[in-house]
Protein backbone atom coordinates (compact mmCIF):
# COMPACT_ATOMS: atom_id res chain seq x y z
CA UNK A 1 0.00 0.00 0.00
CA UNK A 2 0.79 3.50 -0.65
CA UNK A 3 0.62 6.56 1.71
CA UNK A 4 -2.09 8.35 1.66
CA UNK A 5 -2.33 11.84 1.74
CA UNK A 6 -5.10 14.36 2.73
CA UNK A 7 -4.62 17.25 1.34
CA UNK A 8 -6.54 20.36 -0.20
CA UNK A 9 -5.67 23.03 -2.67
CA UNK A 10 -3.09 26.03 -1.89
CA UNK A 11 -2.68 25.08 2.06
CA UNK A 12 0.55 26.02 3.06
CA UNK A 13 1.23 23.17 5.61
CA UNK A 14 -0.44 20.92 2.95
CA UNK A 15 1.77 22.23 0.15
CA UNK A 16 4.98 21.80 2.33
CA UNK A 17 4.15 17.80 3.21
CA UNK A 18 3.68 17.43 -0.63
CA UNK A 19 6.97 18.87 -1.35
CA UNK A 20 8.61 16.72 0.83
CA UNK A 21 6.95 13.85 -0.21
CA UNK A 22 8.07 14.65 -3.78
CA UNK A 23 12.02 15.38 -2.88
CA UNK A 24 11.98 12.47 -1.38
CA UNK A 25 10.64 10.31 -4.02
CA UNK A 26 7.85 8.71 -1.42
CA UNK A 27 4.51 7.39 -3.61
CA UNK A 28 1.54 8.69 -2.57
CA UNK A 29 -2.01 8.41 -3.30
CA UNK A 30 -4.15 11.70 -2.90
CA UNK A 31 -7.03 12.09 -1.40
CA UNK A 32 -8.12 15.97 -1.74
CA UNK A 33 -10.49 17.16 0.18
CA UNK A 34 -11.65 20.68 -1.29
CA UNK A 35 -11.54 23.09 1.57
CA UNK A 36 -14.84 24.74 0.55
CA UNK A 37 -16.91 21.80 0.93
CA UNK A 38 -16.19 21.63 4.43
CA UNK A 39 -15.70 17.56 4.13
CA UNK A 40 -12.41 18.26 6.59
CA UNK A 41 -15.12 18.91 9.21
CA UNK A 42 -17.10 16.45 9.06
CA UNK A 43 -17.51 13.72 12.11
CA UNK A 44 -16.25 10.97 9.58
CA UNK A 45 -13.26 13.10 9.03
CA UNK A 46 -12.75 13.42 12.88
CA UNK A 47 -12.10 9.71 12.89
CA UNK A 48 -8.78 10.58 11.08
CA UNK A 49 -7.77 13.87 12.62
CA UNK A 50 -9.94 14.98 15.56
CA UNK A 51 -8.56 18.35 15.26
CA UNK A 52 -10.65 17.74 11.58
CA UNK A 53 -7.59 19.71 10.19
CA UNK A 54 -5.16 19.16 7.01
CA UNK A 55 -2.68 17.37 6.06
CA UNK A 56 -2.72 14.51 7.56
CA UNK A 57 -1.14 11.22 6.31
CA UNK A 58 -2.03 7.27 6.58
CA UNK A 59 1.11 5.44 6.10
CA UNK A 60 0.25 1.84 6.29
CA UNK A 61 -2.76 2.14 8.82
CA UNK A 62 -0.15 5.03 10.89
CA UNK A 63 -1.89 8.60 10.73
CA UNK A 64 -0.52 11.32 11.33
CA UNK A 65 -1.49 15.60 11.57
CA UNK A 66 0.03 18.25 11.95
CA UNK A 67 2.35 19.29 9.44
CA UNK A 68 5.62 19.32 11.71
CA UNK A 69 4.97 16.51 12.74
CA UNK A 70 4.66 14.92 9.17
CA UNK A 71 7.74 16.38 8.08
CA UNK A 72 10.26 15.19 10.21
CA UNK A 73 8.92 11.93 10.35
CA UNK A 74 8.74 11.31 6.26
CA UNK A 75 12.37 12.81 6.61
CA UNK A 76 13.50 10.45 9.03
CA UNK A 77 11.66 7.17 7.79
CA UNK A 78 12.40 8.17 4.20
CA UNK A 79 15.67 9.80 4.04
CA UNK A 80 17.27 10.40 0.76
CA UNK A 81 20.38 12.35 1.95
CA UNK A 82 21.67 13.85 5.48
CA UNK A 83 20.61 17.40 4.46
CA UNK A 84 17.19 17.65 4.66
CA UNK A 85 16.81 17.19 8.06
CA UNK A 86 20.06 16.81 9.17
CA UNK A 87 21.63 14.85 11.84
CA UNK A 88 24.20 17.21 13.58
CA UNK A 89 22.71 18.21 16.85
CA UNK A 90 23.06 22.19 15.54
CA UNK A 91 21.83 21.87 12.56
CA UNK A 92 19.13 19.92 13.19
CA UNK A 93 18.20 22.46 16.16
CA UNK A 94 18.19 25.11 13.57
CA UNK A 95 15.87 23.27 11.24
CA UNK A 96 13.47 22.60 14.34
CA UNK A 97 13.96 26.23 15.32
CA UNK A 98 12.95 27.34 12.19
CA UNK A 99 10.02 25.12 11.79
CA UNK A 100 8.70 26.35 15.19
CA UNK A 101 9.24 29.83 14.61
CA UNK A 102 7.04 29.19 11.29
CA UNK A 103 4.44 28.35 13.83
CA UNK A 104 4.14 29.98 15.76
CA UNK A 105 4.93 33.26 14.25
CA UNK A 106 5.91 33.04 11.04
CA UNK A 107 3.07 31.48 9.48
CA UNK A 108 0.63 32.69 12.28
CA UNK A 109 0.68 35.64 11.11
CA UNK A 110 0.97 35.88 7.37
CA UNK A 111 -2.19 33.72 7.95
CA UNK A 112 -4.02 36.22 9.79
CA UNK A 113 -2.67 38.91 7.57
CA UNK A 114 -3.16 37.34 3.93
CA UNK A 115 -5.24 34.15 3.79
CA UNK A 116 -8.07 34.40 6.45
CA UNK A 117 -9.16 37.28 4.99
CA UNK A 118 -9.63 35.82 1.96
CA UNK A 119 -12.03 33.42 3.70
CA UNK A 120 -13.58 33.98 6.46
CA UNK A 121 -15.42 37.11 7.98
CA UNK A 122 -12.10 38.80 9.04
CA UNK A 123 -10.85 42.16 7.98
CA UNK A 124 -6.78 43.31 7.57
CA UNK A 125 -5.98 45.63 11.00
CA UNK A 126 -2.78 47.64 11.47
CA UNK A 127 -2.21 45.21 13.85
CA UNK A 128 -2.03 42.05 11.85
CA UNK A 129 0.25 43.94 9.65
CA UNK A 130 2.59 44.95 12.24
CA UNK A 131 3.13 41.60 13.43
CA UNK A 132 3.17 40.56 9.67
CA UNK A 133 6.23 42.65 9.40
CA UNK A 134 8.01 42.00 12.77
CA UNK A 135 7.69 38.63 11.63
CA UNK A 136 9.63 39.50 8.57
CA UNK A 137 11.76 41.28 9.85
CA UNK A 138 12.57 38.67 12.63
CA UNK A 139 13.13 36.00 9.66
CA UNK A 140 15.62 38.35 8.16
CA UNK A 141 17.59 38.69 10.55
CA UNK A 142 17.78 34.95 11.04
CA UNK A 143 19.25 34.90 7.86
CA UNK A 144 21.59 37.41 8.50
CA UNK A 145 23.35 36.03 10.95
CA UNK A 146 22.97 32.23 9.68
CA UNK A 147 24.65 33.60 6.30
CA UNK A 148 23.27 30.82 4.50
CA UNK A 149 21.72 30.27 1.09
CA UNK A 150 18.80 28.37 3.12
CA UNK A 151 16.80 29.07 6.06
CA UNK A 152 18.80 26.72 7.84
CA UNK A 153 21.82 25.38 6.25
CA UNK A 154 23.12 26.00 3.11
CA UNK A 155 21.03 22.85 1.93
CA UNK A 156 17.12 22.80 1.70
CA UNK A 157 15.52 21.40 4.62
CA UNK A 158 12.42 20.59 6.16
CA UNK A 159 12.46 24.00 7.21
CA UNK A 160 12.32 25.65 4.15
CA UNK A 161 8.95 23.48 2.79
CA UNK A 162 6.95 25.50 5.56
CA UNK A 163 8.93 28.88 5.16
CA UNK A 164 8.53 29.50 1.39
CA UNK A 165 4.66 27.93 1.49
CA UNK A 166 4.13 30.87 4.25
CA UNK A 167 6.03 33.26 2.02
CA UNK A 168 3.80 32.18 -1.30
CA UNK A 169 0.75 33.56 0.51
CA UNK A 170 1.95 37.44 0.60
CA UNK A 171 3.58 36.58 -3.28
CA UNK A 172 -0.73 35.79 -4.04
CA UNK A 173 -1.84 39.51 -2.67
CA UNK A 174 1.02 41.14 -4.18
CA UNK A 175 3.23 42.18 -0.83
CA UNK A 176 5.79 44.38 -1.18
CA UNK A 177 8.94 42.08 -0.07
CA UNK A 178 11.41 44.95 -0.47
CA UNK A 179 11.96 46.00 3.07
CA UNK A 180 13.00 42.21 3.60
CA UNK A 181 15.83 41.80 1.03
CA UNK A 182 17.49 38.46 2.31
CA UNK A 183 14.28 36.75 2.41
CA UNK A 184 13.74 38.04 -1.34
CA UNK A 185 17.39 36.58 -2.00
CA UNK A 186 16.07 33.27 -0.31
CA UNK A 187 12.70 32.90 -2.13
CA UNK A 188 13.99 33.41 -5.25
CA UNK A 189 17.07 31.02 -4.80
CA UNK A 190 14.70 28.32 -4.11
CA UNK A 191 12.39 29.25 -6.99
CA UNK A 192 15.34 29.04 -9.41
CA UNK A 193 17.06 26.20 -7.45
CA UNK A 194 13.96 23.81 -7.13
CA UNK A 195 11.94 24.02 -9.70
CA UNK A 196 10.10 20.73 -9.74
CA UNK A 197 9.54 21.82 -6.03
CA UNK A 198 8.35 25.19 -6.32
CA UNK A 199 6.15 23.50 -9.45
CA UNK A 200 3.95 22.26 -6.96
CA UNK A 201 3.60 25.91 -4.66
CA UNK A 202 2.79 28.04 -7.89
CA UNK A 203 -0.17 27.25 -8.96
CA UNK A 204 -1.01 28.05 -5.31
CA UNK A 205 0.19 32.09 -5.69
CA UNK A 206 -2.96 31.99 -8.89
CA UNK A 207 -5.69 30.60 -6.58
CA UNK A 208 -4.73 32.57 -3.24
CA UNK A 209 -4.26 35.46 -5.72
CA UNK A 210 -7.90 35.12 -7.77
CA UNK A 211 -9.33 34.94 -3.89
CA UNK A 212 -9.02 38.40 -3.15
CA UNK A 213 -11.42 39.75 -5.34
CA UNK A 214 -13.39 36.48 -5.73
CA UNK A 215 -14.04 35.52 -2.19
CA UNK A 216 -15.55 32.07 -1.84
CA UNK A 217 -18.77 30.98 -0.48
CA UNK A 218 -18.22 29.14 2.91
CA UNK A 219 -21.75 30.16 3.88
CA UNK A 220 -22.36 26.12 4.18
CA UNK A 221 -19.77 25.55 6.57
CA UNK A 222 -20.08 25.30 10.24
CA UNK A 223 -16.65 26.18 11.42
CA UNK A 224 -15.86 25.82 15.22
CA UNK A 225 -13.65 29.14 15.38
CA UNK A 226 -13.70 31.44 12.25
CA UNK A 227 -16.52 33.56 11.48
CA UNK A 228 -18.25 32.57 8.23
CA UNK A 229 -18.71 35.07 6.28
CA UNK A 230 -22.43 35.86 4.91
CA UNK A 231 -23.00 34.97 1.30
Amino acid sequence: MSLKFYSTVASPPSLAVQQCLTYLDVPFELEDLLYTSGRHMSEEFAKINPQKELPVIDDNGFQLSESNAILQYLADKYPKDQTLYPKDVKERALVNHRLCFDLSTYYKHICDYAVNPLLFDYQKTPLSLKLTRIALSNFNTYLERTGTKYAATNNVTIADFQLVTSTMCLEAIKFDLSDYPLIQKWYSTYKQENPALWKIVEPSVQILGYLVNNPPDLSKMEHPIHPIRKS
